[in-house]
């Protein structure tokens, strides 16, 4: 046993169940990832039989991702003010009981209630997973392998999520795609009751309420900014005043928390280099990735005529792929190799995955169009995600680990909603200028418009992943490596059982 296990055991009795807490804290995180995918599979079903409106339709993901990211960095917080498997705990149960409401919704306003409430719990939980796992691994090379793992799970679970939700949906019923998180949430909870001890800081702070607020509202305005750009433009007037209120909002954070004496998110969490180089790579990739996902769904259901379950199907090279990325870049590139030349080398590969992407025709085939780049995306997915996780989950102040890991996923959160908003703009713009260059909008002339945007959206995600490969590369320190970092101590837990 070496020092750093010893150091653990001393504060944490259950050190020796590290890796089953880890199996708890990806069991939740399977969850949360995959209920952002598997209801877009589902809505068709779910819009029938609760006859609802094309615009509420948007609404039944958007809820959920608006109240998910505005309230990350609370739910971070929280989770170092009063206990991690506290903070664990309630969100598990309340997502849980959350996703049953939706899945029994009797009409349109329950489900977004329910799905709004869902979000407000996922972001209790999503952040405190990741501290969990910080805390809990207290020895570089152990903790490497496990932000891997949970980088390789984290990062397939969305495309997972598609065929599950075909699966579910064509099989049983589109609310099966909500009761299924109640079996995931009852089995992390057994997990946690019976693994977790419920650490915190010490000194248990008061929680920055000014901060709090300015940084939800914030947030809140810019991912309903973002979705109001979607359908209505982003000159429209209701979108250029929600973006502008949310920047001034999240200036008018940055102020107070240079001031406040415990404040919500500390800046030397987000402004040292390394970390603030990761949480970009997570913000700007997420945008690509999330993008490519949403505008292949498209092709396959709508150009190539796939079913849910062929559609999940045809993504499966895409999780596999980061799970070999992931995989090789902890265990062989990860030793040779410094941060900054997985991280740029990882997003350079998913730019040349999503140019190959770009190729994609009428008529294309799978195995030569589409495979190679979705297994190249995956691939430099999986690498660039998992070495991002860990440098922004390992905060210089071990009391400051819950808000480390509130912003890996704010940045995720984000970066899906604007990349996603931006990038169908793009599409959008593309697919009209098609269509009046090249006379009536018969069916076929129909199918090659949506192709030429689609093919016009990934390359504006080749676009995004090269730059962040270069601007990335540029800000983490030269000599960063993952394998000499040093190891913060545990924290004194606040209690040992809840």
């Amino acid at each position: 046993m070496n020092r750093s296990e010893h150091g653990a055991d001393a504060v944490d009795p259950h050190y020796e169940r590290r890796w089953l807490i880890l199996l708890v804290v990806l069991i939740s995180q399977v969850m949360i990832l995959i209920d952002a995918t598997v209801i877009n599979v589902a809505l068709p079903s779910a819009q029938k039989s609760l006859h609802f409106s094309d615009a509420a339709r948007q609404w039944v993901v958007t809820a959920y991702v608006l109240a998910f990211g505005s309230l990350l960095p609370l739910g971070g917080r929280l989770a170092d003010l009063v206990g991690r498997k506290l903070m664990f705990v309630v969100g598990l149960v309340g997502f849980g009981v959350f996703s049953a409401l939706a899945g029994a919704a009797p009409d349109t306003a329950v489900l977004l209630i329910a799905r709004t409430l869902q979000g407000v719990f996922a972001a209790a939980l999503a952040p405190t997973a990741v501290s969990m796992i910080t805390v809990t691994f207290t020895d570089p090379t152990e903790r490497n392998k496990a932000f891997a793992v949970f980088g390789a799970v984290g990062g397939s679970a969305g495309a997972l999520g598609l065929l599950l939700g075909g699966v579910l949906t064509s099989s049983l019923d589109w609310r099966w795609t909500m009761f299924v998180n109640i079996a995931f949430a009852a089995v992390a909870l057994v997990g946690a009751l019976a693994l977790m001890t419920n650490s915190a800081d010490p000194h248990r702070p008061r929680l920055d309420l000014p901060g709090a607020l300015l940084a939800s509202g914030g947030l809140f305005l810019l991912v309903f900014g973002s979705a109001k750009a979607e359908t209505d433009g982003w000159s429209a007037p209701l979108t250029v005043a929600s973006l502008a209120g949310g920047i001034l909002l999240l200036l008018g954070f940055v102020g107070v928390e240079r001031r406040a004496p415990h404040p919500l998110i500390p800046l030397r969490v987000v402004l040292d280099r390394n970390r603030g180089a990761a949480y970009l790579s997570l913000l700007l990739g997420s945008a690509s990735l999330f993008a490519l996902f949403l505008f292949l769904t498209y092709y396959f259901q709508g150009i190539l005529g796939y079913s849910p379950i062929r559609t999940g199907l045809a993504f499966l090279p895409l999780p596999v792929g980061i799970a070999v990325g992931a995989t090789v870049a902890q265990s062989v590139l990860l030793p040779r190799l410094t941060a900054r030349s997985i991280i740029g080398g990882g997003l350079s590969l998913s730019a040349a995955g999503a140019a190959l992407l770009a190729q994609v025709g009428l008529h294309a085939e799978y195995a030569s169009r589409v495979l190679p780049g979705l297994v190249l995306v995956g691939a430099g997915v999986g690498a660039y995600f998992v070495i991002a996780t860990t440098i922004g989950s390992v905060p210089d102040d071990p009391e400051d680990a819950g808000t480390a890991g509130s912003m890996n996923n704010v940045s995720q959160q984000i970066g899906t909603a604007l990349g996603v908003a931006l990038i169908s703009t793009f599409v959008a713009s593309a697919t009209s200028g098609y269509l009046h260059s090249h006379g009536p909008a018969g069916p076929l002339v129909l199918a090659r418009a949506s192709v030429h945007g689609y093919a016009v959206g990934f390359w504006w995600g080749a676009a995004v992943f090269a730059i962040t490969a270069v601007v990335c590369t540029a800000m983490i320190r030269p000599r960063t490596t993952l394998a000499a970092t040093a190891s913060p101590p545990v924290p004194e837990p606040v209690s040992q059982t809840l």
